[in-house]
């Protein structure tokens, strides 16, 4: 039980820390560790009001970069969907409970990505997360289903 705990820790820190990264590029591990630089003048209403960026769809094109950047965020949410639902008792309505804290971190994620310079927030990019989450839990629904029969 304490290591899906630890787990859980582990992959929220992992996936907040490449937030944290600007001018993150999946192509490119050196940028992998460049030191964060806060958006002074960022706020939550600049970045959430209706018509701000956070809406809009990406400014950058459809390359390697970004099909790599969407598979990153289909996977590490999906298994941080699947470790939402491991900590989660056993209950009624555990995979919807699972995907529901996926999809807050996600959005808070995304959020928090805002504040980063090189970096910015989408709430596509939470749909993705969501999205991503939602398949490895119906995946593991289905698995779990098949087996006990």
């Amino acid at each position: 039980m304490m290591l899906k705990r630890i787990l859980l820790v582990l992959m929220l820190l992992s996936i907040s820390k490449f937030s944290h990264t600007p001018h993150l590029l999946v192509t490119d591990p050196s940028t992998w560790t460049n030191s964060s630089v806060w958006d002074h003048n960022a706020t939550l209403w600049s970045i959430l009001h209706p018509g701000s960026e956070f809406y809009t769809s990406y400014t950058y094109g459809f390359d390697l970069e970004f099909i790599l950047r969407k598979i990153a965020h289909l996977s590490f949410f999906g298994m941080l969907g699947l470790l939402f639902y491991w900590n989660l008792k056993e209950q009624r309505y555990r995979y919807v409970k699972a995907w529901l804290c996926l999809a807050a971190f996600a959005f808070l994620d995304e959020v928090h990505q805002a504040f980063i310079i090189g970096r910015d927030g989408r709430i596509v990019d939470v749909m993705i997360d969501s999205f991503g989450a939602a398949v490895m839990l119906f995946v593991l629904y289905k698995v779990r289903k098949s087996s006990s029969r």
